[in-house]
This record gives structure tokens, C-alpha cells and sequence, in this order.
């Protein structure tokens, strides 16, 4: 049985295969591909005093924002709206993606949710989560049974 080759074809098929692999092992981002949700990315850092969460949350406004904060998560949503204008007899091409995105973020510590502070700038939102003075203070006290010898 004979094959006919077609290396355009084939390569074209090849790429896109790829690309669908490597899709899936990005780091979250703020895109929306074909129906599925994409995160925001995120960093935590942690003192012994405080959590500081950064979010890239590029192209939305801080009014397209809402943030929630509790003892131990943080839950952000947003939606990023098309504001597409047409072109060129009607045809406009987009490869931005638009839509809803939720993200829920455990923390390693309780925080006085009372307290956060945030900055949203450049599409980077900073948020500042105090420790609660109970986390702050927690020392555990570990005692050694001597073994009789």
C-alpha cells in the first residue's frame, strides 16, 4: 500500500499536537482557550508576620475585580469584556481571549482578613495578609522523655 507524503500537511498537524501538549503545562495565566478557564498566575511569599500574595492579572481593570478574603483563602474572580472593534468590511481577528476566571488560593496560615491591604498596578495585584496574633505567637513546646540506662 502506497502513502502519499505530505510534508506541509504533516508538519502543520505535528505542530499543533505539540503546541496542544505543551498548552496544557503552562504556568496559569489569564487567557480562556476553547471553553476551559485559565488562572491567574500567582506567587506567595511569607515572613513570620505576614503572607504577601502577587497576582498577573494583565488587561483588567480593578472594577472587573472581586476579591475575597477569609482566615485561610483567598478567592479572586474577575472578567476580562471584549471591547472588539470591526474592521475591514465587518471581519475583525482576535487572538485575545475574554471571559470569566476564578481562582481560590489556601494559605499556609491564618491571617486577620480584617487587615489585608491591596495594590492593583501594571495588571499586578499585590495583596498584604497579616498573620492573626494567634499564628504570629504559636510556639510549641516539645518535651524529651529521658530513657532510663
Amino acid at each position: 500500500m502506497l502513502f502519499r507524503y505530505n510534508s506541509a500537511q504533516d508538519l502543520n498537524a505535528l505542530e499543533s499536537y505539540i503546541n496542544g501538549l505543551l498548552g496544557d503545562t503552562r504556568v496559569p495565566s489569564t487567557q480562556f482557550e476553547k471553553g476551559s478557564v485559565k488562572v491567574p498566575a500567582a506567587e506567595l511569599q511569607e515572613t513570620d508576620d505576614t503572607i504577601y500574595l502577587m497576582l498577573e492579572l494583565p488587561g483588567l481593570e480593578a472594577k472587573d475585580l472581586d476579591i475575597q478574603v477569609t482566615e485561610d483563602t483567598v478567592h479572586i474572580s474577575g472578567e476580562r469584556k471584549s471591547e472588539t472593534k470591526t474592521q475591514n468590511n465587518g471581519t475583525t481577528k482576535s487572538e485575545f481571549y475574554y471571559g470569566k476566571f476564578q481562582r481560590v488560593i489556601p494559605l499556609s496560615a491564618r491571617v486577620e482578613n480584617t487587615n489585608v491591604t491591596a495594590d492593583y498596578k501594571n495588571g499586578i495585584l499585590n495583596l498584604t495578609l497579616p498573620k492573626s496574633e494567634k499564628e504570629k505567637n504559636k510556639v510549641v513546646k516539645v518535651n524529651l522523655e529521658q530513657t532510663a540506662a
